[in-house]
């Protein structure tokens, strides 16, 4: 089973490469796949990777649903939280 993970684009730092952040955790990810981003944009992030730009209201649905269920396994709050309203 393979997992994407919903993240937040924060800038480009050469032709394919840029960084993402989610809760304060940055990564250098390859952006050679999906074009148009903008910082602020949330993208999907697998094996170091953006393979989708997502829209803002489905990442935010995601990561609630993610962290919904790592609360529920015996570690608990496994994923860095993103702020909430």
């Amino acid at each position: 089973m393979c997992l994407a993970v919903p993240m937040r684009f924060v800038e480009r730092r050469a032709d394919e490469v840029g960084i993402v952040e989610l809760s304060g955790v940055r990564r250098e990810v390859h952006l050679g796949f999906v074009e148009n981003l903008e910082p602020g944009d949330y993208v999907l992030v697998h094996a170091g990777f953006v393979i989708e730009k997502l829209d803002p209201e489905r990442a935010e649905a995601d990561l609630r649903l993610l962290n919904e269920l790592f609360d529920e396994t015996p570690r608990g709050g496994a994923l860095p939280r993103e702020p909430r309203d």
